[in-house]
């Protein structure tokens, strides 16, 4: 009993030219994947049309053929990126991440010099931001850039609690000196006005001593 498959044409196997080589269809292939804008082994022919095809030896009439459905342009091979994405979305709720998965030091997965400029960038944006918003004047600006670079906040939490905190004390300081300064205004005016009592006085006695 004979088991094998049954003897299939040349044409039916991938790479086979036999049909192509028998008829001189490599030039049609040639203008079928430039007409279709894809590569030769993208293009199907007809064998049961090779003779019609081994005729044509135009770009014009390789798009007869084509709408003709002599010739076919081969669908594009599936690669599903479902099982990829899958296990991303597991990574990223950390999954796969054990001990017997790693393969370098924590600093090579992960440098500390790219967590330092993330954290930088931020702090940065946040700054920019502020200061063209109005929330912050240029000089206080100046002064939290340098903080940030100097590792003073840790993360972008600290930095705001440190702006309303800096605005907080410098709408008090500011508050103050308003207070102090309307004080030291009243007590001239008392003084201004002591003393004009007692020149008025002074007058006054001068006045009756001359009389």
């Amino acid at each position: 009993m004979d088991l094998t498959h049954p003897q299939q044409p040349d044409w039916c196997y991938p790479g086979s030219s036999t049909t192509e080589d028998n008829m001189n269809l490599r030039t049609q292939k040639r203008l079928a994947a430039s007409v279709a804008g894809c590569g030769k082994r993208k293009i199907w022919l007809d064998p049961n049309e090779s003779s019609e095809i081994s005729n044509a030896n135009s770009r014009q009439t390789i798009r007869k053929l084509i709408s003709d459905g002599f010739i076919i342009r081969k669908q594009v091979t599936m690669h599903s990126r479902a099982r990829a994405r899958e296990l991303t979305a597991a990574r990223r709720i950390g999954r796969h991440r054990g001990f017997g998965k790693r393969k370098g030091t924590a600093d090579a997965r992960m440098p500390q010099q790219v967590l330092w400029m993330r954290r930088l960038r931020v702090l940065r944006r946040l700054l920019v931001k502020y200061r063209a918003s109005g929330k912050i004047d240029k000089h206080l600006y100046h002064e939290l850039y340098h903080l940030s670079k100097g590792n003073t906040f840790k993360h972008k939490r600290a930095l705001v609690e440190h702006i309303h905190k800096a605005k907080a004390e410098k709408q008090r300081e500011r508050i103050l000196k308003e207070e102090m300064q309307a004080k030291r205004d009243k007590n001239k005016a008392a003084r201004e006005r002591k003393q004009e009592r007692i020149t008025a006085k002074r007058n006054a006695q001068l006045g009756d001593e001359n009389e």
